[in-house]
């Protein structure tokens, strides 16, 4: 295996890692701003409100996404062990 080799298959895992958490990682954040900013209107400063919203949205998030990440984390797969079975 040679260097180019090895930088292609670190920037597809940099990418894969980006396609699998970058949905849930959104929805965190945008259900985070959504909560800090009804708690900020309202003056609610519970700290446990956020919790079960965030755990409600990544879950649904996560079922929605789970064909996104398979087929990436598939085509990854079959791309590494492509290169594997022709030695590089």
């Amino acid at each position: 295996m040679d260097a180019a080799s090895a930088i292609e298959i670190g920037r597809a895992a940099l990418i894969l890692t980006l396609t699998v958490s970058g949905p849930l990682l959104f929805a965190a954040l945008a259900t985070g701003v959504v909560i800090g900013l009804l708690q900020a209107l309202t003056q609610i400063q519970e700290q446990t409100l956020t919790f079960v919203p965030k755990l409600i949205v990544m879950g649904i998030t996560l079922l929605l996404s789970f064909p996104l990440i398979g087929s990436a984390l598939g085509d990854f797969m079959r791309v590494l062990s492509d290169k594997i079975v022709q030695g590089g």
